[in-house]
């Protein structure tokens, strides 16, 4: 406290002092007010780096609250996250499970059925594997007269024998697909206005063989396609003759491979 009174005591022992002229009181006293001045700055400064100080150290508080709490949202949101990848890797492990034995069962429904199809000319009986489907395709030399929708004894027995291959497996869609070449048919053949009536009332004939030999209703489906899906251009008697056939499409079902899928 004493020495904020310096300046004012330093004016007044000049003045006390004898000799001191005027000039030299005038200097004193404008060398205290300037001393006061500093002083006066120096608080001002000082004041205005305290409450500087309390505003940084206020907003470091509140910076470091909301860095917190995102560093906590985060954790909750990561944890979430690895539930969600953890779940939806399980169900990729299943699905692949349940592709891997639709595959298996796939192809061993191709050999089932080329093993019971055997002796048959390879022209007119062929089993493949397409998009996960076996599919049977007999020419219609081996099933049919020309314009004929009665299968012949011969294509007859192949059908028995793909019936018995097939009258136990249950988890089998089968679709009796029937196909003709470009060639028009002259007015009403066996009830049939034109190819696509031919290939549908062939499929049909084919589907009461399959059923009467022991296959379920419920999974043959007869269709007709006429020349609407060729194999081959109908541009030479040897691609028209593989035009006109039927494809008997064989499709595990997939009720499992569905659930996984869409498990609501």
């Amino acid at each position: 406290m004493m020495r904020s009174f310096a300046p004012a005591l330093l004016v007044v022992a000049a003045l006390a002092l004898p000799g001191c002229n005027q000039k030299e009181i005038a200097a004193l006293q404008q060398q205290n007010s300037d001393l006061t001045k500093s002083r006066d700055q120096l608080q001002l400064e000082k004041t205005a780096l305290a409450s500087e100080k309390n505003r940084s150290e206020e907003s470091l508080r509140g910076t470091l609250l909301n860095k917190n709490n995102q560093v906590n949202q985060l954790n909750s949101a990561l944890g979430t996250t690895e539930q969600d990848l953890a779940g939806k890797n399980a169900r990729i492990a299943e699905l692949q499970r349940v592709l891997d034995e639709k595959d298996a069962a796939t192809k061993a429904l191709r050999q089932r059925v080329s093993d019971a199809l055997l002796g048959f000319n390879a022209q007119d009986l062929q089993v493949n594997v397409k998009n996960g489907k076996v599919y049977v395709s007999l020419s219609e030399q081996l099933l049919f007269k020309s314009g004929s929708t009665k299968v012949d004894p011969k294509g007859q027995d192949a059908l028995i024998k793909l019936a018995n291959a097939l009258r136990d497996n249950k988890d089998v869609n089968v679709l009796v697909e029937g196909h003709t070449d470009n060639v028009p048919i002259k007015g009403v053949v066996n009830g049939a206005k034109d190819n696509w009536d031919l290939s549908v009332l062939r499929a049909t004939e084919i589907t009461r063989l399959l059923t009467s030999a022991g296959m379920d209703p419920a999974q043959v489906t007869p269709s007709g396609r006429g020349q609407n899906l060729p194999v081959a251009a109908n541009d030479t008697p040897a691609n028209k003759a593989l035009n006109r056939r039927t494809d008997i499409i064989l499709t595990p079902k997939l009720d499992e491979l569905f659930s996984i899928l869409n498990p609501n």
